[in-house]
């Protein structure tokens, strides 16, 4: 904690030094640190986040994601690209192409490294699995940076990640205030996504914990893959087998994909949608009233503070080890207050892959 506070003192004083010229980005943003760091049951500490000015030389870094499939991994990658560009240092973003290409990530990681990548940002396709690689990275001296997902590896060098604990109990706590013990009971079909990605099983037992003593019955999970065609077969098969489910409840393409089928089947007003996670298509949704509501962890955010501490760390700066944006939830009464440029990227924003 001593070394958290003279951090944040640190921050306050770079603040202070910060020329005009940055008054109008993204910092200070209000966050949340974890002490100790990678603690399961860690304190949750407010902090104010401010990144480094400029990097001192072009470091090369490496980042890592799944895939760029849907909308909400466009916003990481719009954070990591606009960070980069901002200090200074070469960024080469690779995708894997979907949760089940695990040995492609590693082998991606691997030839990225081999290319003469000095730190590594990895969106794990799995909690456990990159393990290996992350222990064979910090023998050769390169941070990891663990974003958004989850990596179960105590060799981490940091975090930049919100708690998807959190964000599936605020969707669940959502509902619960709806429905709490004593009123009629609804059923709700739950869409975690693939099964065996560690932000999954977080926000499983997230959700389920919230709306535990509630008047909720949730069906059996159905896990699939984040395409939005997987999540729209398994949203039609709970429909079809569940037909007085009240609530269909999942990432964000589930609550995508739903919106069509719903207005299709004329179930408006019959069955509501939620996501446990913001991408411009849910927060469309919201505006529109085809969606109930959604937290929002500020992926772009994460992927800029990915960014900031891997330059922090290699520059040898003070850093905050495992940190992320403060959740809240995005509905009709507050989403004309949300600052887009913080949760989401820019319309029609299209990938960055390099930056040099």
């Amino acid at each position: 904690m001593r070394k958290l506070s003279a951090l944040m003192l640190a921050t306050a004083v770079s603040m202070a030094a910060l020329s005009h010229a940055f008054a109008e980005d993204w910092f200070p943003y209000d966050a949340a640190a974890v002490e100790p760091p990678f603690a399961a049951d860690g304190e949750s500490v407010d902090v104010s986040y401010v990144p480094l000015e400029k990097a001192s030389q072009p470091w090369n870094i490496c980042v890592s994601f799944p895939h760029m499939k849907d909308a909400y991994w466009l916003g990481v990658g719009y954070g990591v690209a606009e960070e980069a560009k901002r200090l200074g240092v070469r960024m080469n973003l690779v995708e894997a192409d979907g949760y089940t290409e695990l040995a492609r990530q590693i082998s991606q990681i691997e030839n990225c490294v081999a290319g003469g990548a000095q730190a590594v940002v990895i969106g794990a396709i799995s909690f456990d699995g990159l393990n290996n690689l992350v222990a064979e990275l910090r023998r050769e001296d390169i941070p990891v940076i663990d974003v958004i997902n989850g990596i179960s590896s105590p060799e981490i060098s940091a975090k930049s990640l919100v708690s998807f604990h959190t964000m599936g109990y605020e969707a669940g706590r959502y509902l619960a205030k709806r429905h709490p013990a004593g009123s009629e009971e609804v059923e709700v079909g739950w869409f975690p996504g693939p099964a065996g990605a560690g932000w999954v099983e977080a926000a499983h037992a997230g959700f389920n914990e919230a709306v535990a003593d509630a008047a909720i019955k949730v069906l059996e999970p159905k896990f699939g893959d984040t395409g939005k065609e997987v999540q729209l077969k398994l949203v039609e098969d709970v429909l079809q087998a569940n037909p007085g489910v009240r609530y269909i409840v999942g990432t964000a393409p589930t609550a995508e994909a739903a919106q069509g089928l719903i207005r299709e089947r004329g179930l408006q007003g019959q069955v509501e949608l939620l996501s446990f996670y913001m991408t411009p298509g849910v927060y469309e949704g919201i505006q529109r009233g085809f969606i109930l509501a959604s937290p929002a962890d500020s992926m772009v955010i994460q992927g800029r503070i990915a960014i900031d501490q891997a330059v922090r760390i290699l520059e040898g700066e003070d850093f905050i080890k495992h940190v992320g944006p403060k959740i809240f939830v995005v509905d009709p009464d507050n989403i004309a207050d949300v600052s887009l440029t913080d949760i989401l990227p820019p319309e029609n924003y299209r990938p960055v892959f390099t930056v040099n």
